[in-house]
């Protein structure tokens, strides 16, 4: 999630103004030097309370312009240059907390304002040279640790002349280093990670797209395919009806056997009128609602119409009533191509007589899809790959056609378009092959009521 720049500042300031509060309590009531409080605490309540302001109206949702955050860094210059006119002035030694905001401006806005920014600084700083009030000298054990800490310099004399408050300088000096490093690494991290993370949706951004583009590419060159196949099919189905009508009622074994071909076109033929009729359809249109278990069951049914040789038992629990969904028809599909690939697994490891084990779950909010396969579970290449486009591990051996590497692919692009997941893995022995994990969120699925 992006995080909005004027969130930091805000972030910062709230440091800023804890930072000063306690500073300028020490140098009273510690350090014993006689400042003008009255100015300097109304200068950091007024810093309090923008923060306060801009908060509340960043909870309201107004946008945030370049303009508005390069406001609130010059409301912190001209604060910083307030504390320090009444603190020294250019001879404080927190008069380089002026480099933190150039930095900043820098850092979140374009180069225009970064230069703006230190113009202004600038300014402050050189006003500050000339005009503010002295900072009064040390007292009491301040004034013996600035001679101690003269002597130890070789500076003795030259300090003990001007009564400069060396202990004073050196303190101060060291505390705002403590703050501007506190500052500076505190705010280079979160940039950092906040550049990281960026960089990480780039990457999620451009790999949607290339998969979005080859899934056009397969769409387009779907609907060509099923153009071009409805003249073949229905020449199919011609000859197949004529050959039951001259040979089906004298051999029983070749009835049985034209009625599995013409099952197998008509659905061809259904299958190919679906993709066309898709693709002018939306989504409401093309949708109907059903219960979830009667979806999963319309599913399967599908399937074993497809795959008539394979055993499958299936198992189906969850809520009651279960919820109602409208899926589109590329959910379907999904599904069964992750069927069609747990048996085509079991088929090349010559267990095509096992059972294939499906089982769902689901709760209100999500469902859960386990597919148990008994073939010769994934290679250490499968488990890196699968989910590539035009990547199968299906041989064409001479029995069974080879795959073309896009199945998992589209079932990986659908159920991640839904919100949900694919994951593979081998079983442990003895079971051995392979289990297929759907996790499906359902939110995007209910029907609307």
């Amino acid at each position: 999630m992006t995080v909005n720049p004027l969130n930091r500042v805000l972030v910062l300031r709230r440091i800023e103004v804890l930072t000063q509060a306690v500073v300028l309590l020490l140098a009273v009531t510690w350090l014993k030097i006689p400042l003008d409080l009255a100015p300097m605490m109304a200068v950091i309540a007024l810093l309090a309370a923008v923060n306060l302001l801009t908060r509340w109206r960043l909870a309201r949702g107004a946008p945030v312009s370049e303009g508005e955050i390069f406001a609130h860094l010059a409301i912190d210059v001209g604060a910083l240059a307030v504390l320090l006119y009444f603190a020294g002035g250019s001879t404080n030694p927190f008069v380089s907390l002026f480099l933190l905001p150039p930095t900043l401006a820098a850092a979140m806005l374009p180069a225009r304002y970064a230069w703006s920014m230190a113009a202004i600084t600038l300014l402050a700083y050189t006003f500050l040279i000339f005009w503010k009030l002295p900072l009064p000298p040390p007292q009491g054990d301040l004034a013996q640790f600035d001679a101690l800490l003269a002597r130890a310099t070789g500076g003795a004399s030259e300090h003990a002349i001007h009564s400069s408050g060396f202990a004073l300088h050196i303190l101060g000096m060291w505390l705002n280093f403590v703050i501007s490093v506190g500052i500076v690494a505190f705010f280079l991290t979160r940039m950092a990670a906040a550049l990281k993370q960026r960089e990480r949706e780039l990457a999620a951004a451009r790999e949607a797209v290339l998969r979005d583009e080859q899934i056009l590419s397969l769409g387009t060159l779907a609907a060509g395919a099923a153009h071009q196949l409805g003249t073949p099919l229905a020449t199919m189905a011609v000859v197949i009806r004529e050959l039951e009508l001259n040979h089906g009622s004298s051999d029983a074994e070749l009835r049985d056997d034209l009625l599995l071909l013409r099952e197998q076109v008509d659905r061809c033929k259904l299958t190919i009128s679906q993709i066309l009729a898709s693709s002018g359809q939306g989504r409401e249109e093309s949708l109907r609602s059903l219960a979830l278990d009667a979806y999963l069951h319309h599913v399967l049914d599908e399937w074993q119409l497809i795959r008539p040789q394979a055993r499958l038992s299936a198992t189906l629990r969850g809520w009651q009533p279960a919820p109602l969904i409208a899926a589109e028809r590329t959910l379907e599909q999904a599904l069964l191509n992750l069927l069609d690939n747990a048996a085509d697994a079991a088929d090349a490891n010559g267990a095509s007589q096992e059972v294939l084990r499906f089982t769902a779950s689901w709760d209100a909010d999500c469902c859960r899809i386990e597919i148990l396969d008994a073939g010769s579970g994934l290679d250490a290449e499968a488990r890196n790959r699968h989910g590539e486009a035009f990547f199968t591990t299906k041989a064409d051996d001479g029995e069974r056609a080879g795959g073309l590497g896009i199945g998992l692919f589209l079932t990986n692009a659908t159920l991640e378009r839904l919100g949900g997941k694919v994951e593979l893995f081998n079983r442990d022995a003895p079971q051995g092959g392979a289990c297929t994990r759907v996790t499906l969120p359902l939110a995007r699925l209910k029907a609307q009521s």
